[in-house]
This record gives structure tokens, sequence and C-alpha cells, in this order.
């Protein structure tokens, strides 16, 4: 059994953040004395900073217990810091990266690694992941958008250039959606989440950069949000709209297979039709390890479509 989708946070990410919690408005809240810690940066995104975040020994004892052969560990969203200063987010990223890697060349049996990096300073950004690459980690997780952003975005082409030389594994990890009609009920995470996700995926399709960088491994949190549920409508308007894809080489029914996608759906009849859809090496097991909504274990062993993410060739 395997794992794509599951996060960690280094102890010397810990220590960072308590000696720059002012610079990036880190607060730890205590809400319940029962629980852990609350972790709060910038105002944004708080969530339980539960001990198997930030504990390896307490992490690989629980990936043991699940019967998990190998993870793919990911820095948290909540720490990419594309709203600071680049100066703020190369460090933090240096800090992330490094000690993450330290981790999991030590345990390489059962851990590879994800970078995180400075989106908001693309040719910063291909330089880390060039650097992390050099240390051992497979890629980097990126937000599927933030501020208006689109990873298609011409000021990127540094970044996906990097990647594609790479061959790269790109985590596609969406931030909270910020529609204040989802304000309510939980909605920011329960749909803005996976719409988030849909949006970003859409745009590398229809723009072409899945053509245009095809050695890069792009892989979508969260089933792919509701793309794959609604292929059929890109499919037909790609049909009645030729003109405005025609620096498409392949049609939408086609590209979407050039996407891997996690497993965390908790449904295994849309798992069964996602799978149907792209194929079984396309669909890798995930969980979202340890946040509240996660799917742990995870939903298959997905041996096939783990070995094609992680292949090197």
């Amino acid at each position: 059994m395997y794992d794509v989708h599951t996060h960690f946070i280094p102890p010397e990410v810990v220590r960072w953040l308590q000696e720059n919690r002012a610079s990036v408005n880190a607060n730890w809240i205590k809400k319940d004395p029962r629980k852990a810690e609350f972790l709060s940066v910038n105002g944004n995104w708080e969530f339980e900073l539960k001990e198997s975040f930030v504990n390896p020994s307490l992490y690989l004892e629980e990936q043991g217990k699940q019967g998990i052969e190998h993870s793919l560990i990911s820095p948290i969203p909540q720490l990419f810091l594309y709203d600071f200063s680049p100066k703020i987010t190369k460090e933090l990223a240096s800090v992330y990266n490094d000690s993450l890697a330290d981790w999991v060349q030590r345990h390489s049996s059962r851990l590879s690694g994800l970078a995180t990096l400075p989106m908001n300073d693309p040719e910063a950004a291909a330089v880390e992941l060039e650097r992390a690459m050099d240390r051992g980690l497979r890629g980097a997780i990126v937000a599927s958008s933030w501020s208006g952003r689109l990873l298609s975005e011409e000021p990127f082409a540094p970044f996906w250039e990097a990647a594609n030389r790479r061959k790269a594994i790109l985590f596609v990890h969406p931030l909270l959606c910020t529609d204040p009609r989802l304000s309510k009920r939980m909605m920011p995470n329960l749909i803005g989440v996976p719409w988030e996700t849909t949006v970003c995926a859409a745009d590398l399709l229809l723009s072409g950069t899945l053509e245009r960088y095809p050695e890069a491994k792009v892989l979508l949190a969260h089933g792919g949000g509701f793309l794959p549920y609604q292929i059929g409508r890109l499919t037909k308007g790609y049909e009645k709209w030729g003109g405005a894809f025609s620096h498409l080489e392949q049609a939408p029914q086609e590209l979407i297979r050039r996407f891997w996608y996690d497993t965390v759906l908790w449904n295994p009849e849309g798992l069964g039709y996602l799978t149907e859809l792209v194929g079984e090496e396309r669909v890798v097991p995930g969980t979202d390890y340890p946040f509240d909504l996660c799917e742990w274990p995870p939903a298959i062993d997905g041996r096939k479509g783990f070995q094609a993410l992680m292949n090197k060739s």
C-alpha cells in the first residue's frame, strides 16, 4: 500500500516559525485542553497541529500501523507563504526542503518527499525546484491558484521549463476558496477546495500547458476536483468552438489522461468512475493524513499508479 498525498512539518520548520512568528503572524491557539493547539499563519486557514504533523517517530509509527510501504510526503499548504515577500517565502522554502530531504534520506525505503517553492517569484521557484531535486526530493507541491494567479500564466514559464527538464512530480494542491458565497457551513473547504483544483486543472488543459511541458508529472489532489465529472462538457465545447482551442493537439477527453489523480474521494463509486475514465496507471493512492478530512488508510493499494508516477525514466 502507498500514499502520495500526506503532509508533515519537520521540527526545523516549527523552530523557524517560532523564531519568525512576528514576521509571518504565526499564532498557536489553545481551543480545547483535550486537543493540540491550532496553528494560524497570517490569519488564514488555521488547523489543529496534531502531534502526527510534527513528530517524525510518531508519523512513521502510524504509517507502519496502516501497512503503508512508502509515502510521498508534502509540505502543508498553510505554509506556502505566497502572500509574503519573496525573501520570506524563499527562506522558509529552503528550510522546509532541506529538513524534509534530510528526513526522507534517512528513511529512503519508506519515504520520498516534495518541495515547497517560492511561487511568488517564478524564477526563484525554478532555481529552488532544481536545488531541492538535487537534494533528492521528487518535485514540488504548488497551490492551484492564489491572488487570482493561474499556473498557465507566462511568468511561470521558467518554473515549468525546470519541471519539464527534471521530469518533476508537480502536486497541485488547492488553498481554501475565498468566494464570499462559500463563507459559511465549512463550504470553503467542502466545496471550495475541489473547485479550486477544477479551475486550475481545466486551465492547464485548455491553455495547452500540459502539452507544452509533457515531461512534468501533474498530480491533482482530491480526485481532480470536479473536472473528471465535467469532462463531457469540456469536450462538447472543444467540438463546438474548435477555433478557440486550435492550439491543442489533442481533445480534452484525451488530455485528461495526462494528469495523475489521488484517491481522496471517500466514494468507491466515484473512484471507480475516475479509474475507468483515465486508467489505472493514472490513479494513485492518497490519504491527506493527518488533516481532519483524511482517508486513512488509502482506499486502494495503487501499486501500478504509484510506480508510474514515481518512475524516474
